[in-house]
C-alpha cells in the first residue's frame, strides 16, 4: 500500500529538481549578459543585474547536491565557477607599484538640485577631495555649492550646467586649463587639465552616458565614442575620468571604456562591487554604475560615500598618480 505521504514525496523531488534547473539557467544567463556585448535593451538590463543572476545558480547546486543528482550539480558547480572568474577581479586588485603622489577623487551625481549643498561640502571638506566630477548639476545647484563654501575647498571649476539631467562638472583644488566639451552627446562630457604640484599637468574627464533605458543603441554608440576621447587623452600625463557611466562592471561596453591603459579604480583596488544607485528606494541600492578610471596611477582605496537628498551614493578615490618622467 502507498500512502499518500509517499506518493507526495516523488512529486516534491522533481519540483525541486525543475527549479535547480532554472536557478542553473537563470546563472548561465547571468554569465553570458556579462560576456554579451549586445546593444539589445533587454540584454543590458540583464547585464545590470547579471552578478544577482549569477548567484542564484549556487541555489541550484545545493538542490542538486542534496538530491544527488550528480550530472546536475556538476552543470551548476560550472556555471558557478564560471560566475565567480567574471567576479573575482573586482575583489583580487592589482599590483602597486608605489611611489607617486596620492589625490583624492570623488564622483558624484547630485539629481538636479536635490543633493544638500551643506552635507555635500561638508563631505568634501572631510574626505579632503582634490579633484570632483559631478553629474546633473545646475545652475542652482552651482550656485548654491558656492555659496555652502566649495569654491573655497576647490576654486577652480570648469562646469556646463543645465535644467536637465545633462549638467556636468569638473572642481579641482589646482588650476584647471585646456578645457573642452564634447559635442554631440545627450548630456554633457567635458576634460580639462588640473596643474597638480609633484605630478604636474593631469587630464580630467567628467562624463554621463545616456541611461541605456531610454535608448540602448545611443547609450552603446556614445560609450564606444567616449573610449575614443579616451584613446585621444596625451599619453605623456596622468588620467583621472569620472562619472555616472549608467553602466556596471558587468557589461562589456563598460569594460572595453575601462581598458588598455585606462583601469576602473574600483577593480584596481579590489574594492569589490561598489553599488551607488538607486538611494530613493525602500531596498538598499542595486548598482554600481558611477565609476572613477586611471590611466597612471593606481587606487590604493575606492569606497562609495553619502549624497544626501540624491538618488546615488557618490565615489571617493584615492589614487596615487605617477609623473611620466619618473
Amino acid at each position: 500500500m502507498v500512502t499518500g505521504s509517499a506518493r507526495r514525496r516523488p512529486v516534491f523531488a522533481i519540483v525541486v529538481a525543475v527549479l535547480a534547473w532554472i536557478a542553473t539557467v537563470t546563472g548561465a544567463v547571468g554569465v553570458a549578459a556579462h560576456f554579451s556585448g549586445l546593444s539589445w535593451r533587454p540584454a543590458v538590463l540583464a547585464a545590470s543585474v547579471a552578478p544577482y543572476a549569477m548567484a542564484v545558480a549556487v541555489l541550484g547546486a545545493v538542490a542538486f547536491a542534496v538530491q544527488r543528482r550528480w550530472i546536475g550539480a556538476g552543470v551548476a558547480l560550472a556555471v558557478v565557477a564560471a560566475a565567480l572568474a567574471t567576479q573575482a577581479p573586482l575583489y583580487v586588485g592589482g599590483a602597486d607599484a608605489g611611489g607617486g603622489r596620492q589625490v583624492v577623487v570623488m564622483q558624484a551625481n547630485l539629481l538636479f538640485d536635490g543633493a544638500d549643498p551643506a552635507a555635500f561640502v561638508e563631505l568634501v571638506r572631510a574626505r579632503e577631495v582634490e579633484v570632483l566630477t559631478v553629474n546633473e548639476v545646475t545652475v542652482g545647484a552651482v550656485e548654491a555649492l558656492g555659496r555652502a563654501g566649495l569654491d573655497r575647498l576647490l576654486p577652480y571649476r570648469y562646469v556646463s550646467p543645465a535644467r536637465t539631467a545633462a549638467g556636468t562638472g569638473i572642481w579641482s583644488r589646482y588650476p584647471l586649463s585646456d578645457t573642452v566639451e564634447y559635442d554631440g552627446y545627450v548630456l554633457n562630457q567635458l576634460s580639462a587639465t588640473a596643474a597638480i604640484p609633484d605630478v604636474g599637468p593631469v587630464s580630467v574627464y567628467a562624463f554621463h552616458p545616456i541611461p541605456p533605458v531610454l535608448d540602448a543603441g545611443v547609450w552603446a554608440d556614445e560609450l564606444a565614442r567616449l573610449r575614443a576621447v579616451l584613446g585621444r587623452a596625451p599619453a605623456d600625463r596622468p588620467v583621472l575620468v569620472g562619472g555616472d557611466f549608467n553602466a556596471t562592471y558587468d557589461h562589456r561596453q563598460f569594460r572595453t571604456l575601462a581598458s588598455g591603459r585606462f583601469r576602473d579604480a574600483a577593480e584596481q583596488a579590489g574594492a569589490g562591487h561598489l553599488v551607488t544607485y538607486p538611494t530613493d528606494k525602500r531596498w538598499p541600492p542595486l548598482v554600481g554604475i558611477d565609476h572613477i578610471l586611471v590611466a597612471g596611477g593606481h587606487a590604493a582605496r575606492v569606497e562609495t560615500v553619502p549624497l544626501p537628498g540624491s538618488d546615488h551614493r557618490g565615489l571617493a578615490a584615492h589614487i596615487r598618480l605617477v609623473r611620466p618622467d619618473l
